[in-house]
This record gives C-alpha cells, sequence and structure tokens, in this order.
C-alpha cells in the first residue's frame, strides 16, 4: 500500500557522507481494534491476552487480574472465541470480516485522497492488537518518507477503551523513532454531519427494501462499564447525541428509536439498556414483533455485529416471541461513509498540505 520507489536523497549542500533523506510527505494512519491472525486456539490466545491485558480496557490490578486471565479465562475463552470467529470467517481470503473491510476502506480513502493531493500523501492502516501492529506502521510511513502523521483511530465516539488505547500505541510508537514525525491525532467524529448523513441514508435504503416498516430502531453500542461514565469517560453522552442526531435527521418520533448497549463482560454495571435484554422486553412487554437494529459505534463490521448482533441477540429476541429483526450492517466501505472519513481527515490536515 505504500509506495517507497521513489528513492531518497542527500539534503542539498550536505557533505558526501550525509544519510540520504527520502522526501516530506504527509501519511495518514487509520487504526481499528484487530483481529486474531486465525480462529485456532493459539491465534486466539495471543490475541485476547493482548487485548485483555490492556489496562485501558480490564482496569484490574494486574497483580489480581493476570493470574486470573492467564490460568483460567485463557485457557477455555479461546475455544468460544474461535468458533464464533471461524463462523464468519472470510475464508477465501483467509482473514476476519474486520481485516476485509479495513483493507476496503483504506484503499478506497488512499483513493480519495490521491485524488486530491497526488503522492503528497501515504495512507495505511493498523490495528491496536494483533497485526499489522501500530508500531510497524508508523515505520513504514516514516520510511516511506513521512514528516507529517495523522493518526485516525476509526471509533465515533470516544472511549478510554477504544480511542485512547489506540491513541497510546500510536505514541508508544513514536518514543521509538530517531527522528520523530509532527503528528496530529483525530477528534471523535460522532456528531459530524457528513457522518450522521451517511447513518441516515444506509437506514433509508434498508427501510426501502423492506414491505413492513420496523416499529422501532435499535441503535446498539459497544458498552462499557458504568463506572467509566462516573470517571469522567464520555462515551455515554457522545453515544446518546449520535442516536439524537439521527432521529432528528430521519424526522422520526422518540418511540421509533432507541440507544442500547452491548458486549458485557464481567460481574460489574455496565451501561444499561443491555442490547440482548432490550430487544426480549421489546417484543415480550411492549409487543414490538419486528424491529431493525443498527451498530453506530462500529466503522466496520466485525465479530460485535456478524457474530454476536446477528446470531446472539437475534436469538434473544425471537426466543420472548419477536417475529422479523433486521440488522442493518456497518457503514463500511460505503460511498457515504468515505466520503464522510475523507472529509474529516480533510478537516484535519489543516495547514499541512
Amino acid at each position: 500500500m505504500l509506495d517507497t520507489s521513489k528513492a531518497a536523497t542527500r539534503p542539498e549542500h550536505a557533505p558526501a557522507d550525509h544519510p540520504k533523506v527520502a522526501a516530506g510527505k504527509v501519511g495518514i494512519l487509520l487504526a481499528n481494534l484487530g483481529t486474531p491472525d486465525h480462529y485456532d486456539y493459539w491465534s486466539m490466545r495471543r490475541y485476547l491476552s493482548e487485548f485483555l491485558s490492556d489496562r485501558r480496557v480490564i482496569d484490574y490490578s494486574p497483580w489480581l487480574w493476570q493470574p486470573l486471565l492467564q490460568l483460567v479465562i485463557l485457557s477455555k475463552r479461546p475455544f468460544a472465541s474461535g468458533a464464533a470467529y471461524k463462523s464468519i470467517w472470510n475464508e477465501e481470503a483467509g482473514e476476519s470480516p474486520l481485516m476485509t473491510i479495513t483493507k476496503a476502506q483504506t484503499a478506497k480513502i488512499a483513493e480519495s485522497l490521491h485524488d486530491l493531493h497526488g503522492d503528497r500523501v501515504e495512507v495505511d492502516f493498523c490495528m491496536r492488537y494483533g497485526n499489522p501492529s501500530t508500531q510497524s506502521k508508523v515505520r513504514k510511513l516514516v520510511e516511506a518518507g513521512c514528516r507529517k502523521i495523522l493518526f485516525f483511530p476509526l471509533y465515533p465516539h470516544y472511549a478510554g477503551a477504544t480511542s485512547a488505547t489506540a491513541n497510546d500505541a500510536f505514541f508508544r510508537a513514536l518514543e521509538q523513532e530517531t527522528w520523530q514525525p509532527t503528528s496530529r491525532t483525530v477528534d471523535p467524529y460522532f456528531e459530524h454531519p457528513a457522518y450522521i448523513e451517511a447513518l441516515a441514508q444506509s437506514i433509508e435504503r434498508k427501510y426501502a427494501e423492506m414491505d413492513e416498516k420496523p416499529q422501532i430502531l435499535v441503535c446498539s453500542y459497544h458498552g462499557v462499564p458504568k463506572r467509566y461514565l462516573m470517571e469522567g469517560d464520555p462515551y455515554h453522552c457522545q453515544c446518546q447525541k449520535t442516536t439524537r442526531l439521527l432521529k432528528e435527521r430521519l424526522g422520526w418520533a422518540d418511540t421509533e428509536i432507541t440507544t442500547t448497549f452491548q458486549s458485557r463482560f464481567g460481574p460489574e454495571e455496565w451501561l444499561k439498556p443491555y442490547t440482548v435484554e432490550e430487544v426480549a422486553r421489546l417484543a415480550k412487554e411492549d409487543g414490538k414483533t419486528n424491529i431493525a437494529v443498527c451498530a453506530p459505534a462500529f466503522s466496520a463490521d466485525c465479530i460485535e455485529t456478524l457474530e454476536e448482533i446477528n446470531e446472539e441477540i437475534r436469538e434473544s429476541f425471537e426466543e420472548a416471541g419477536g417475529k422479523t429483526f433486521t440488522y442493518i450492517p456497518c457503514l463500511n466501505d460505503d460511498e457515504a461513509h468515505i466520503a464522510a472519513l475523507t472529509r474529516v481527515i480533510e478537516e484535519n490536515l489543516g495547514g499541512w498540505l
């Protein structure tokens, strides 16, 4: 994806023994959560160990958490997680859907930015956990002559366990560089008009295909412990605002859309309502047997959407008496989404190009 064919040159008037320096470019490094290399036990164990050892994700004392993680959780969980990944794996490409989609997003964003700026920009992607690592991609961008790097975590909403830990990995990568590039990180884009418009268009397209409009749209966001909200993490408020802006753009009533949170892990209370419980309540108590579910916090379909929403959450709804369950895919490499991400990038490149 990187073009390193252009040879580095020695600075003008420099002595003959001066190291050659690549021409200055701007790098755009997209970052997503990550993916195991495969769904076998050891690949899953390596991935889960890295992910669940992150203090931004699980902030319990390592003295208590690591023995439990390494001796108990990681002896069993890789089997269950591996089976879940196997059910959605892109066997043809030999990779997870998240990897396939992130590659497609990167290629399309690169094409858009090259149309605007030519070879003055280099666009690539990395994963917070697993491969390709953030450090390896920062190194490649620097080797390609990038003296400025815009780091873009592909999370619309800020959370310590997503945006912050991705930035942490980027900053650690910069520590390894002898000549550090000038760098910027991209703000969350949960309320950006282009992002809200892309979301709205995806919902309108899906609804137009249906014979009967769902009674309610469930916006299911990835959950975090409630304690994080009380400690000042803005994630909950940003999710609520995305739902409100989406509702206003669609021109819907409050009763036609709701916010829930999924992927709870561990014994403590997380943000509520829990999606898996709320869809069952909607069917059983409110008589809403025709619902649609979207996942605005995910920039690409992954295990939490393709397996958790489309299987576990769907099953909970149907067991409670639900009849019609429609999952609306993430924005992925949709044209409007790529345009929105490109616009966010352009706004954050101000003064660099």
